[in-house]
């Protein structure tokens, strides 16, 4: 399938032009297998807004999940890669996306869904006008934008099968998903690691202890990416704590170490510019600040991301990854934090990789 020596992966407006012979597909409500020539086949309901015009006039463009099912979003069959997916409806903590790689019976990627998209603190329940519940993400790999349109484009390649779901766990409402994953059949190349996320939480974050982001790991690859949520529980500046990478064997000294919270995601000082400023780009953005209300919202919550696409952490037989909790307290000492503080680790290795811890229940989940 690779003519002239390219297979229509890593996409760029460098190569853009050039010819290749993968084939380009697509799921969605309107087209649940991907099949050429599927699309818009559904029939208009009786009682539908397509009842006048029929089939092909929008007849099934969303798809409902009952209470407790796990929804098939994809079963691709064959060697490809998907190259982005757009979804909105119900983003909350209760939806939880998992893709499984070439038949494994364990997921590579295991999260909730608006964490996912950087969003970690996406409420449907807060009223519409509260847009800081829907934070606005302008970033290469990921995009979130008005209202609460989630867009994906990490690359991730499959060789032989691709199954991507999504768990409501909601013991009683029904959810609302409209959805369009976009992915190409061709030649994956030997040297192409399986994409991978996991998420986490703390809360809260024990005295003293270290906030971990993902161990376990065993494999060849390189990490790409963190998303944080951080839901401060005291007064005072938050964000001393320093990211450490563990790298290969590394013990109780890491072979990165960083300067501070802020520092990591592309900023400085506190981002403080008469107060918390946000800003979100290509590979870094602190994009959310919750602020308190004065009444409900009692907490300072932020979201974070940095995507490390330019400066990827690469690992050949094990990866370590944590952040400190660090604020300040008086005569000038640091103050080990007791955060709410959530995370998703995004990295591509190897197969077969080590299991995920389990993931919390939907209590443990849930954002008060």
């Amino acid at each position: 399938m690779i003519m002239n020596g390219f297979n229509g992966l890593n996409l760029s407006l460098g190569n853009l032009s050039l010819l290749s012979a993968a084939k380009t597909r697509s799921i969605s409500s309107e087209n649940r297998s991907g099949g050429k020539g599927k699309g818009g086949m559904a029939a208009a309901a009786p009682d539908g807004p397509a009842r006048d015009l029929g089939t092909g006039w929008k007849c099934h463009a969303w798809d409902a999940i009952e209470s407790g099912e796990v929804f098939e979003l994809a079963d691709i069959a064959g060697a490809g890669a998907i190259q982005s997916i757009w979804i909105t409806g119900c983003i909350c903590r209760d939806m939880i996306l998992r893709i499984y790689w070439d038949k494994r019976e364990v997921p590579s990627v295991e999260c909730p869904l608006g964490d996912f998209f950087a969003s970690p603190w996406s409420d449907p329940e807060k009223p519409k006008t509260e847009t800081q519940f829907y934070p606005q993400v302008n970033s290469l790999p990921v995009a979130v934008n008005p209202r609460n349109g989630m867009n994906c484009f990490w690359e991730m390649p499959f060789r032989h099968h691709c199954r991507m779901t999504l768990e409501n766990r909601n013991p009683k409402n029904k959810a609302c998903v409209y959805f369009q994953i976009n992915y190409t059949l061709t030649e994956i190349p030997e040297n192409a690691a399986y994409f991978h996320a996991q998420f986490r939480r703390v809360n809260p974050l024990p005295y003293k202890s270290v906030y971990t982001i993902l161990d376990g790991v065993k494999g060849h690859g390189h990490y790409v990416g963190t998303v944080m949520g951080w839901g401060v529980n005291n007064s005072n500046w938050w964000g001393e704590g320093e990211i450490k990478f563990f790298i290969d064997g590394d013990t109780e000294y890491p072979t990165i170490c960083g300067t501070g919270t802020e520092d990591y995601f592309g900023g400085s000082y506190n981002w403080d510019l008469g107060g918390y400023r946000t800003y979100s780009t290509a590979f870094l953005g602190m994009h959310q600040v919750i602020r308190p209300d004065g009444l409900y919202n009692s907490q300072h919550r932020h979201a974070m991301y940095r995507w490390h696409i330019m400066d990827p952490i690469r690992f050949e037989k094990d990866l370590e990854v944590t952040i400190q909790a660090l604020g300040h307290r008086k005569e000038g000492r640091f103050l080990p934090g007791q955060d709410d503080i959530c995370s998703v680790a995004y990295w591509y290795q190897t197969l077969p990789a080590e299991p995920f811890p389990p993931l919390p229940d939907r209590d443990y989940l849930e954002i008060v």
